[in-house]
């Protein structure tokens, strides 16, 4: 009897029709991007996220909220009623850096959620040809023999291209002397006049394709493929773990995570064809997929280090 007791309830559950999960989404997909047209944080949303929002049956619309470093793009999205279809890009240097420098309006762990990191930047640390130095270790035996002579361009005061130039001068024992720019093109522009004698941006690569510019080493963990004979800044001895300049997805906090879970796995399907890898590459960066877990943590331990090197080099916005 309890034999056929238990079959027949075995039964009854095949045969009960499965539950059906909510249908999403149900609407265009709202993608906040906190940064001006054109830049990197923008190519790279708009690449990845219109080829994943297509596979999940809807439209995107991209929405650029530029300004104050981010931080007026995140305070909206923040600020916005919860509806599962509204997420937000963001960058090392609006999670990792900003924090450590000023008030920022919102938590980054409080008031967002992870759902993927999408691709990083090829940054390259480049010298102005009449600099006589053709290795990093040339450099570091310069830069000591002249103390204070060696000026590096970057985007602005507190911007990672500033924080390279920062960690390495603490790591290596040296000094160098910071000129900030409103952008990584004038700073690149300032490079090839010579004003400057070093800079820490992507914006310097097509240079040392060309000859301009002599490329030292790349800020990656791996080498440039179309640069095979540059060497990472690891393999030249002064290298660190993470803090890259890399472009990711958030999601307002209450999004449901099976939703969150959704557009996680549409981005990393995404990022695994080759068609958006090619596109991500000619826009001048490289696929560093992290899931939403690996994602979080790695945003600790890069805001932890950003904010020991802001504090042992004494940064501070001007």
């Amino acid at each position: 009897m309890r034999r056929r007791a238990f079959a027949a309830s075995a039964l009854a559950a095949l045969a009960a029709p499965a539950v059906a999960q909510p249908a999403w989404p149900t609407k265009p997909l709202r993608m906040v991007i906190p940064y001006p047209p054109g830049g990197p944080s923008d190519v790279s949303t708009r690449i990845v996220v219109e080829h994943a929002a297509r596979s999940l049956g809807q439209a995107v619309v991209f929405d650029n909220k530029a300004g104050a470093s981010g931080m007026i793009g995140a305070e909206f999205v923040k600020n916005q009623p919860v509806d599962d279809h509204t997420f937000l890009t963001t960058t090392t240097a609006m999670v990792c850096i900003t924090r450590h420098l000023q008030a920022i309006p919102f938590d980054p762990e409080k008031d967002f959620v992870t759902v993927s990191r999408m691709t990083t930047s090829w940054g390259v640390f480049a010298l102005h040809p009449s600099v006589p130095a053709r290795t990093v270790a040339e450099f570091v035996a310069y830069a000591k023999a002249n103390p204070g002579k060696i000026n590096f361009g970057s985007s602005g005061m507190a911007t990672i291209t500033h924080l390279f130039g920062e960690m390495l001068s603490l790591e290596a024992g040296i000094r160098m002397t910071h000129v900030p720019y409103r952008g990584s093109a004038p700073a690149t522009n300032a490079l090839l006049a010579g004003e400057v004698q070093a800079q820490f941006d992507q914006t310097c690569l097509p240079h040392v394709k060309s000859g301009k510019l002599v490329g030292l080493a790349m800020l990656a963990e791996v080498r440039h493929p179309d640069f095979p004979d540059i060497p990472t800044l690891r393999e030249a001895g002064y290298g660190k773990d993470g803090g890259d300049s890399w472009f990711g997805i958030l999601a307002p906090a209450g999004t449901s995570p099976a939703v969150v879970a959704r557009l996680d796995q549409a981005i990393a399907a995404s990022l695994r064809t080759a068609e958006i890898g090619e596109k991500v590459h000619n826009g001048g960066m490289r696929v560093t997929y992290l899931d939403p877990s690996d994602f979080r943590a790695s945003i600790g331990t890069e805001a932890a280090m950003f904010g020991d090197i802001i504090r042992r080099g004494n940064i501070k916005v001007q």
